[in-house]
């Protein structure tokens, strides 16, 4: 353990102090919060990004598909206001963030919804929306006030909460604990399926009770398409280099997946939901013109390419051959199991509760 995080973790034990008081005034009924009339998914981790909770929401949006009206919500980081809005396929990131946009061009028929204020959000929705069938909520695990219906925890199968501290020492934003509120948990980004045993002691090493679901899931990549013009796919990639760019919270499998399918990969990292500047493009055609010879490509992420498309016209990047590499998540362990879960908290949840 580095010297830093020894002289961090008295900031950590003072963090998880006002953590521990915030929860006891909701646990203990001193601070209320309000159970939406129709079903509300929630999806979130405890830790900083990176734990997948986007995929993980379109994968329940896919399970969800022949039920409609359904809406989704989100902050919608990085956007400009904290005000509701419904999200069009014509806005840009900067109004309502990268991963929001993203979800409303995969799913056009869904309600997709952004504001801070998760509560008032769902009360305008369904207002707006009277049959609505359920609303799923991204990251909304930490929003006391809201009591969803259906907590999905997720964690990553490289630092499972388990193996991490409270910030600044570490990257939990919240306490351990509080895991034992989710009805579901789901182990994301693994490689592949634990077998019996050591399912068993990820359900044991977690802390959870008997009577919470515990699920696996693993990372589906698609073919690069193009970001600007037909969409279709290149032939021919394995001849091909390739300079990939993200601006994700963890670029490790899809980085480990590009070096799969390229025989020669270079990556620049931005921070997570990063907006791209007119010098970050210039730089990153400069790095395309030389990183390798031969056929090449630049490759990033479905959420960067919110970003990208409203700045890329008329910059160096323009003319370049820009791809996109689209992901799913896919639960490894009795798919079908989580399926009826989801399936059935839907279509059995009371009018009114």
């Amino acid at each position: 353990m580095s010297v830093l995080r020894l002289l961090l973790f008295p900031f950590s034990w003072l963090y998880g102090a006002t953590l521990w008081v915030r929860h006891a005034l909701y646990d203990s009924g001193l601070q209320a919060s309000v159970r939406p009339s129709r079903p509300s998914i929630v999806i979130g981790n405890l830790a900083l990004g990176g734990t997948g909770k986007t995929p993980m929401l379109e994968l329940v949006l896919r399970l969800l598909d022949d039920t409609m009206p359904l809406a989704t919500l989100s902050r919608g980081y990085g956007r400009k206001g904290s005000h509701i809005h419904e999200v069009s396929e014509q806005d840009t990131a900067d109004a309502v963030g990268d991963e929001p946009l993203q979800i409303k061009g995969k799913f056009p028929f869904v309600h997709v919804f952004v504001g801070a204020d998760r509560v008032k959000c769902i009360e305008a929705i369904q207002q707006q929306l009277p049959e609505m069938k359920a609303v799923l909520l991204d990251d909304a695990f930490q929003h006391r006030r809201l009591n969803g219906s259906l907590n999905v925890l997720l964690t990553t199968f490289q630092k499972p909460w388990c193996d991490d501290h409270l910030l600044p020492a570490g990257r939990l934003r919240d306490l351990p604990s509080r895991s034992r509120s989710a009805q579901v948990v789901v182990v994301t980004k693994c490689s592949t399926l634990p077998d019996g045993s050591e399912r068993e002691h990820w359900h044991a090493r977690l802390g959870l009770r008997a009577d919470q679901e515990l699920f696996f899931s693993g990372i589906e990549y698609e073919e690069p398409k193009r970001l600007v013009g037909d969409g279709h796919e290149w032939p021919g990639l394995a001849q091909d280099n390739c300079l990939l760019f993200t601006g994700i919270a963890d670029p490790a499998p899809l980085l480990e997946h590009t070096r799969r399918i390229f025989k020669n990969v270079d990556h620049v990292a931005f921070p997570d939901h990063h907006p791209f500047s007119k010098a970050d493009l210039a730089m990153l055609a400069g790095r395309y013109a030389t990183f390798a010879p031969g056929p090449k490509l630049l490759i990033t992420t479905e959420k960067d390419a919110m970003r990208l498309r409203s700045v890329i016209k008329g910059s160096p990047l323009e003319n370049l051959p820009v791809g996109v590499i689209g992901m799913r998540a896919v639960i490894l362990n009795e798919p079908g199991r989580f399926a009826t879960l989801i399936r059935d908290h839907v279509a059995t949840y009371p009018a009114h509760r």
